[in-house]
């Protein structure tokens, strides 16, 4: 078989992330909370949520850089009685997540509908124990018009005749099922803790575009293994505009494993706007499939809030030989969020 050169980047850059079923992952997480943890649904002090982040790898590497997108918004809604006014709450939304590999236009399309129930411990909104889930569908396609084979040439540097190779189905789709849990102490103007763990892929569904239920043995073993994320973070302020907060993040799939460590400072500018800039930087060791240990990369963020509004920038210097070599492994992460009628006195879930 005949590849053309964007396609040899695909399979030779990319298809380890496809192939060895390893989800996804955004370095700013809490910028995308419902991709992070489900439990997360609705975890602020405010009505709504809307939320976008943007994430390209490997611009140096291929013609067109391999990309990411989510979008998301939930709601928090309190839970009220006839006798007293419960200080629980419930947490709905929507979220859509897409990851594209131009060239040959591998894709996989995800849209999960997320709930969550936040027991409030205390009368205070400020300590919370939250428990959630997602259902959702995703759907993989190839296009098969950018892969060229060896009879369908012409005898003449062209491609152009048609070709006798047997090729599955360019898409398929499948159910997916995602549960967290979620721990979050922030008393206003004190040091807070959150603490989370989620279990993805419950079902750990098939991936591969030959595989068929009713001859499974003939589409060979490539399902999409199940993912086990933990986190915590803290906030600890440090006078009356700084805030210090560590944070760390571990997830494992199959045989990969990663984890994320590191700390943010938030700068208080203006209270009355609201107006603070976030600056951070954190380390990445991974494990991969034959049980090799390295530091992957090292991340810078900065992050912007006014009137509500967060906008944060991140990078990820890669560490690896192809990065030595230059080849420009690194990764460029671009989030927006919007929360609305929100109290930033109260932190139910750090921003970035």
């Amino acid at each position: 078989m005949h590849v053309k050169k964007y396609a040899l980047c695909l399979i030779f850059a990319c298809m380890g992330a496809i192939l060895y079923s390893q989800d996804q992952h955004f370095t700013q997480f809490y910028a995308s909370p419902t991709t992070l943890n489900p439990a997360l649904t609705g975890a602020y002090t405010g009505k709504y949520r809307l939320s976008f982040i943007y994430r390209d790898q490997w611009r140096n590497v291929l013609d067109n850089p391999y990309a990411t997108f989510s979008a998301a918004t939930d709601f928090r809604f309190r839970i009220k009685s006839y006798r007293t006014v419960s200080r629980d709450a419930v947490g709905a939304g929507v979220l859509f997540y897409s990851d594209r590999v131009p060239g040959v236009d591998f894709s996989t399309n995800q849209i999960y509908l997320s709930g969550a129930y936040h027991k409030a411990l205390n009368k205070n909104d400020d300590h919370f124990l939250s428990i959630g889930a997602q259902f959702g569908i995703l759907q993989r396609n190839v296009n098969y018009s950018g892969l060229n084979f060896n009879d369908q040439f012409d005898g003449t540097g062209s491609y152009t005749d048609p070709t006798n190779e047997v090729l599955p189905e360019n898409n398929f789709s499948f159910a997916d099922y995602n549960v967290g849990l979620s721990y979050a102490y922030a008393p206003e103007r004190q040091a807070g803790i959150f603490v989370g763990a989620a279990i993805y892929h419950i079902s750990e569904p098939q991936l591969s575009f030959f595989y068929n239920k009713e001859e499974p043995e003939l589409g060979g073993n490539n399902k999409l293994h199940r993912k086990y994320t933990a986190y915590v973070s803290g906030i600890v302020p440090l006078g009356s505009a700084v805030q210090f907060s560590p944070r760390a993040l571990l997830y494992a799939q199959g045989p990969h494993f990663a984890a994320n460590a590191g700390a943010n400072f938030r700068f208080l500018v203006n209270d009355i706007s609201g107006t603070a800039l976030h600056l951070g930087a954190w380390v990445r060791p991974v494990k991969n499939e034959q049980d090799k240990i390295f530091m992957d990369a090292i991340v810078g963020m900065f992050g912007l809030e006014f009137n509500r509004f967060l906008i944060g920038v991140s990078y990820d210097a890669n560490l690896t030989d192809l990065n030595l070599l230059k080849q420009g492994q690194g990764a460029l992460e671009i989030s927006v969020a919007y929360l609305g009628e929100y109290d930033d006195d109260l932190v139910l879930c750090p921003q970035f």
